[in-house]
């Protein structure tokens, strides 16, 4: 993507830096401790950590539905059940509010759906380990206590509605060992591997889908930092809902040999062009746009032209309601 916006872009880094400190630090002890922390929207097409946890949540609340992290039709209606019951719009959409009454507060010694809700954000979101058997003990009050101070929450022990939210909202990191995707890093940002739930476990599903085709892994350039904000060679990038893809090679060894365009030679056209669709097949009505000049592919309605991306393709996911505080992209669905 292109570089960072001048001295602005530069600014934003540094006070960025200078937050991150302070929370290491334990200074930061307010409401909701990471700045950009939101409850993270969801809907039908999503799936991932946080799409599990909303299941668990809703069988919580009264209205059982299967815990699959795929945010499917029988998840729809478990929801909207829900909201009508809490005398919310039943739109079938996670949004805040729905978020809000959702997030029972759970401690030890609390047991059930609730707490196979943050035993199972602990392990995608800080690697805690836990068992996921809906009670909760001494070794969850204590990944709890870890990630309460990491935010800069009030290390009690106990999940509130401050501390759902950070959790919720902390991205989560890809997954390479699972042999579908490699790691490169262009711009040397060798730990901007995180992004939201939904649009980590989109891109796995849609890399594990292209590696089953035989023609090599998908190799993923940047993606955003564990906690967003600014990224040294991208002005966006920023929500954890962006990822940096490469064209696949004739050779499938895109992940070993060199990076290429979609006027090289060895570019796999019909290889590239299956990559793109399972990636839109994997986040249905998630995907906002895919940037990548190969004329064809954009002729076909699956890319879109962007200066610079000859030799990339830049995805961009979205939700039904994402609160942007970027100008220079658009992710609400």
């Amino acid at each position: 993507m292109p570089r960072l916006r001048g001295t602005h872009g530069g600014v934003r880094l540094c006070l960025a830096a200078v937050a991150g400190l302070a929370l290491v630090m334990g200074a930061s002890t307010g409401a909701s401790a990471y700045e950009r922390a939101a409850y993270p929207t969801q809907s039908a097409g999503n799936r991932g950590t946080d799409v599990l946890a909303l299941q668990h949540l809703v069988a919580a609340g009264g209205q059982p539905t299967g815990a699959d992290g795929v945010f499917g039709s029988t998840t729809v209606q478990a929801v909207k059940r829900f909201q009508q019951a809490h005398g919310l719009t039943a739109d079938g959409i996670v949004g805040p509010a729905t978020w809000a009454a959702l997030a029972q507060t759970v401690k030890e010694g609390s047991s059930g759906p609730a707490v196979r809700a943050l035993q199972s954000a602990l392990n995608a979101k800080t690697g805690a380990g836990l068992a996921v058997d809906g009670v909760f003990g001494p070794a969850v009050r204590s990944a709890v206590q870890r990630f309460q101070t990491q935010a800069g929450l009030a290390a009690d022990g106990v999940v509130g509605p401050q501390t759902w939210k950070n959790l919720l909202w902390h991205y989560e990191k890809l997954d390479f060992a699972a042999g579908n995707l490699c790691d490169q890093n262009p711009d040397g940002n060798t730990s901007a591997n995180w992004g939201t739930a939904a649009a980590v476990a989109q891109l796995e599903v849609a890399a594990k889908a292209f590696a089953g085709t035989g023609q090599g892994k998908v190799p993923v350039g940047d993606l955003s930092w564990e906690l967003g904000g600014d990224i040294p060679g991208h002005a966006s990038h920023e929500q954890g809902l962006d990822a940096d893809l490469w064209p696949v090679r004739t050779d499938n060894a895109q992940c070993t040999a060199g990076r290429i365009t979609y006027r090289s030679a060895t570019y796999d056209r019909a290889a590239t062009r299956r990559l793109v669709q399972e990636i839109r097949k994997a986040a249905p009505g998630h995907v906002k746009v895919v940037y990548f000049n190969d004329p064809q592919l954009i002729a076909e309605g699956l890319t879109v032209s962007y200066p610079l991306h000859d030799n990339h393709l830049h995805v961009r996911y979205c939700e039904a309601v994402h609160d942007n505080p970027d100008p220079d992209a658009d992710y609400t669905c």
